[in-house]
Parts: C-alpha cells; structure tokens; sequence
C-alpha cells in the first residue's frame, strides 16, 4: 500500500466535486474556478461525505511498484485540485541586470533582457502574471498548479540567470552557483603566465 496514497482529501467548505461514474474524471468547483482532470487508468476516485479517496482499480495490483508510484502522484495531483479552487497558486520571479526589465500590456508581457529587440510572452488564459512597479518583479498566479508552473519556468526560460554575475530572470529564493571571472582565476592559480 502507498502511505501517501491512502490518505483521505479533505474537501473543504464552498468547494464541490464531481466525479465521473468510472472513477477517472474528476471535476472541482470552487471560489477561485473550476478544474477538470482525468487520472490514469490504473486509479480511481472515490468521494465519502467531504473526503475524496483515491484508490488502485484492481484489488490484488497495490503492492507493485508501479502502482505504488502512480498511487501517490494520483493524490497529490487531485490534492493540488482541491488547493487549487480554494487558495491558488503563486510563483514569484524576479529580474536581475542593468536595464533588465519588463513590463504589462494587457495580455503580454515584454521584456528588456539586453537583446537588440524588445521580447514579449503571451500569457496563456487560466493564468495571470502581474509586474510591480520597479519591472524587476513578477508574480505567476493562478488555481492550475501545473500551468502556473509551466508558465513560470517559460519565463525564467527567456533569460535564465548566468553563473557570473547573475543577471536573468530567476525564482524568487533561488540560489545561482556563482563562478569566478578570468582575472580572478588566474589571480588565485598564480599570477600571470609568463
């Protein structure tokens, strides 16, 4: 049996689920929208009252290794539905260099990344993206835990943070492994050549 897997989803107030008669398509409703997801075949889902369950399809499958590892990825996933409806999701990007920037115009962002030209990203519908005031800040939201994800990582994409001095677009809290520059490596394995 999985551990995580067997654990119960609590479904909180204002949220209601529906799911389809075979167990595998489950639809969330809640006050930040509605999601809808089909889980593998292997799994199903069950609601008791206000707690979902989800469970292998074949009584006799649950100990192999494969369906332990789909078990607790099918729970996690509906979990993060459940989330999703109720509280959302955020991720925070921040936007590091000299003249490094951007900026909202409606659905587009466009960035400043040190290219000879403008770059714009159409932000997809289900998501929305919001620039502070100083354009060095940006913050992914949304109920889809997995698009605000994706959509995150194609930002930071754009420009990743370069090792030496830093500059790109990186997760907020993100460590950059930094390396030293030329002059400071050949400074520290003993001066000049000669």
């Amino acid at each position: 049996m999985s551990r995580l897997g067997k654990k119960p989803i609590p479904v909180p107030a204002g949220v209601t689920v529906g799911i389809d008669p075979s167990g595998r398509v489950i639809d969330v409703k809640g006050p930040k929208g509605q999601l809808k997801w089909t889980c593998p075949g292997a799994m199903k889902v069950s609601k008791d009252q206000s707690v979902l369950k989800v469970e292998p399809v074949a009584a006799g499958v649950s100990a192999e290794p494969k369906t332990k590892a789909l078990w607790g990825l099918v729970r996690s996933r509906v979990e993060a539905l459940v989330q999703g409806v109720t509280g959302g999701f955020a991720r925070t990007l921040e936007i590091q260099g000299v003249g490094y920037k951007a900026r909202q115009e409606g659905q587009k962002i466009v960035f400043a990344l040190g290219a000879s030209h403008p770059i714009s990203f159409t932000v997809p519908s289900g998501v929305t993206v919001a620039v502070d005031a100083k354009q060095t800040q940006m913050i992914v939201s949304g109920c889809d835990k997995e698009l605000v994800g994706q959509v995150a990582s194609a930002l930071r994409a754009l420009k990743p943070p370069e090792p030496y001095k830093g500059k790109g677009i990186r997760y907020s809290g993100e460590h950059i492994i930094r390396k030293a520059g030329k002059a400071a490596a050949a400074a520290g394995a003993g001066g000049a050549k000669k």
